[in-house]
């Protein structure tokens, strides 16, 4: 048996000529990629002396000499900071996160790695590759910030920060989709995902203070499917964590669904449990009944003006169940509730409709009922009636609705009656069940306040848009086959309400948790909060007791969305007032000496501050013309004021304010924090306009004949779709260490 030892080496040996072969090819990349520049200016070493991910064989006495060196550039690394023995206890083992030039990337870093960063610097999260990490433990606050529409472009001089916003939207206008990059895929270097040093003098005026906060600019590539054109959400990416597997999940390979993790347990839940909200009928774009406004005049008078716009008050035909003044009118009474019973004593109907077109081709499309299916609890049918539109039929959409000219010859029944029909069948006391039964309510030009919906039940994985259809949904969770008919049979409305039926039962067996990205997934802050703060941070004396807090900063109201699970909430009304929140986030508020009691509210932030607070800045992207409409009415309305202000000034405008709000939020940093900014996706309205070319294009396939069709998609459409996703996938970011 040989004994087999590591050759020690002298230090004068560690130059460059002394280099294994793969620190010397990481050496060579790095100087290709920069003309020939030090990469490792940044980390504090020179590229011969830096380890990063290296292991070096070394004497014991060479290991002991470089250690005493580390431990000389460390304290003269901490002399430059402010107080830092207070910050962390320690004036040796100052945390730093450094890009190294001997860093094995060999892709770009995603938004799901900075959220990796997040979690190891603050819970549970695996020491990252794509950057070093030093003495992570001793990290006291992560802030990220989102600020769409940032691009590298405007970094390299692609992108004139002099023209305004009118000039920016013309000039977008009038481009065709980007070509698609005619380079195999796999010939990527690594000059496209490594960052770039930013230096001062190269950059435009009002980005040269950025130089004064980062190091470099790296290259971050947002979540989304190449192959199918599609770009997920930047926000999703960072704000929603996969739940950590136990160890006999990762055992197991492959896709799990819910009920194959050993963690999973079916939680029996009544139906009342599964009503749409309030803000989930509205994000939805449900016309909301008056019950839901209630004594909210604010609100009421919004959801009037709305309706007015949209044409779809009593006026227009629409009526709006009677008899319901409140939400709690709609809870049924004790001696009605049946012990055990998942109904509680509420009427459950599910309806599902099928429509037709009554608008010229080539016009707006205009739908209108042709037929109104309802099935009870126990999926008896209790309302099946064809309806005769009063306008001329343009499409029958017979593939979908099974409706044909014969089936309506001599049918006399009239939207009206209808609605009389159903306010005789529906009671207060009524749940009404469906699939995307917004559309069905349109049709039926009713509004009412108790909907359970199987698209906001089993949301996309994507997220909203994005709806899962009820066929796939019944293929994935009921293994049923339904809507095979085509041609002349269309679908069946009693066969798709029975589905949409059995999906909510299957909901009150297993749990509001089924079917959802919950059931893999969780809220960042949620997984944060089960961890607690390190004993040694003297800004929160009780911190062995304390678990991590999370704060979201945005416009709007933020309790809507991934900002629900957050133990601070902030809304915001401009980038400045985003700041301040900020600020009072990372300090926190101070104790009323009356009082002597730390704030309680959502909104108030206890005293030393949250750990993690992610926020985002949007005036760059209101006058960049990125900021899509919102079906929320406060959110739409500012997102439409910020757009008016933004439009006749100059992108340095923006641009320079950026710049003052990130150094402010640096400044406002104590010691031992981490900034991290990130643009979350490049342009996206070139992705935007073909994903809408290729959707008008699938609606008319399928009723139309290929020369009848006003959108053709071919090979070349699905290239610049391709195309255009590559460039909206390709943001951008920064990092640094107070």
């Amino acid at each position: 048996m040989h004994n087999h030892r590591k050759r020690s080496r002298p230090d004068d040996a560690r130059d460059s000529n002394q280099l294994g072969v793969g620190s010397t090819l990481a050496l060579l990349r790095n100087e290709r990629a920069q003309d020939g520049e030090d990469r490792a200016n940044g980390s504090g070493r020179s590229a011969e002396n830096d380890e990063g991910d290296w292991q070096i064989a070394e004497s014991k006495r060479a290991k002991k000499k470089r250690r005493r060196q580390d431990g000389a550039n460390d304290d003269n690394r901490n002399e430059r900071k402010n107080d830092n023995s207070e910050s962390t206890g320690n004036s040796g083992n100052y945390p730093a996160i450094t890009h190294s030039a001997n860093a094995r990337l060999q892709s770009f870093v995603k938004v799901s790695d900075l959220q990796n960063l997040v979690l190891y610097l603050l819970a549970d999260g695996t020491a990252p590759q794509w950057c070093s990490v030093r003495h992570h433990h001793n990290f006291r606050k992560v802030v990220v910030v989102m600020v769409p529409g940032l691009e590298a472009g405007m970094f390299d001089g692609k992108i004139s920060v002099d023209a305004d916003a009118a000039a920016h939207s013309a000039a977008y206008e009038d481009q065709e989709p980007p070509p698609e990059d005619s380079r195999n895929r796999s010939n990527v270097t690594p000059d496209d995902y490594y960052p770039k040093r930013l230096k001062k003098d190269r950059l435009p005026d009002p980005l040269q203070p950025l130089a004064d906060l980062f190091d470099h600019l790296w290259p971050i590539k947002a979540p989304g499917d190449d192959k199918f054109g599609k770009i997920h959400s930047p926000l999703a990416g960072m704000l929603s964590a996969p739940v950590p597997k136990s160890k006999e999940d990762k055992q197991t390979k492959g896709p799990q669904a819910p009920s194959e993790g050993k963690n999973w347990q079916n939680r029996r839940t009544i139906i009342t449990e599964l009503l749409a909200t309030t803000d989930q009928l509205a994000d939805a774009g449900f016309p909301l009944h008056p019950a839901h406004t209630g004594n909210d005049k604010a609100r009421a008078a919004l959801e009037a003006a709305s309706r007015t716009a949209s044409k779809k008050t009593s006026a227009d035909g629409w009526i709006d169940f009677p008899g319901i003044a409140n939400l709690a009118e709609g809870s049924a009474r004790e001696e009605n509730i049946q012990k055990g019973s998942v109904t509680v004593g509420r009427k459950v109907l599910t309806m599902d409709c099928e429509m037709c077109l009554v608008s010229p081709p080539g016009e707006t499309q205009v739908f209108r009922l042709t037929r109104a299916t309802v099935v009870d609890w126990n999926g008896e049918v209790v309302f099946d009636k064809l309806v005769k539109p009063t306008e001329p039929i343009t499409d029958y959409l017979t593939p979908y609705s099974g409706i044909t000219a014969a089936k309506l010859e001599g049918v006399t029944t009239t939207l009206a009656d209808i609605q009389k029909d159903l306010i005789e069948l529906i009671t207060p006391q009524t749940i009404l069940v469906g699939h995307s039964l917004d559309s069905d309510l349109n049709a039926l030009q009713m509004t009412f306040p108790f909907i359970i919906d199987t698209t906001l039940l089993y949301p996309h994985p994507r997220g909203p848009p994005l709806k899962s259809s009820l066929k796939w949904l019944a293929q994935k969770y009921l293994s049923r086959e339904i809507q095979k008919g085509h041609g002349s049979t269309g679908h069946d409305s009693v066969e798709d309400a029975r589905a949409t039926l059995d999906l909510v039962k299957q909901k009150c067996e297993k749990g509001k948790a089924w079917g959802t990205p919950d059931a893999h997934s969780e809220s960042i802050f949620t997984r944060l909060g089960r961890h607690h703060r390190p004993r040694r941070d003297k800004l929160h004396p009780h911190a062995d007791e304390e678990p991590r807090l999370g704060a979201v900063v945005d416009w709007g109201d933020p309790r809507r969305g991934y900002g629900s699970a957050a133990g601070v909430v902030i809304g915001a009304e401009s980038d400045a007032e985003v700041v301040a929140g900020m600020c009072r986030a990372i300090k926190g508020d101070a104790i009323t000496p009356a009082s002597n009691e730390t704030p309680t509210t959502g909104s108030d932030v206890p005293p030393g501050g949250c750990d993690f607070i992610w926020a985002r800045l949007r005036e760059l992207e209101a006058h960049r013309g990125w900021w899509n409409r919102t079906k929320a009415a406060d959110t739409e309305t500012l997102r439409s004021q910020a757009t008016t202000n933004m439009t006749t000034v100059p992108l340095s405008t923006p641009l320079t304010a950026l710049t003052a709000h990130l150094t402010a939020i640096h400044a406002a940093l104590p010691p031992a924090s981490v900034l991290i900014v990130y643009s979350g996706t490049g342009d996206p309205r070139p992705l935007a306009r073909m994903q809408e070319l290729q959707k008008r294009f699938k609606e008319e396939y399928k009723v139309k004949k290929w020369d009848d069709l006003s959108v053709r998609w071919t090979d070349v459409e699905e290239r610049k779709l391709r195309a255009a996703c590559e460039v909206a996938r390709k943001g951008i970011g920064f990092i640094t260490v107070t």
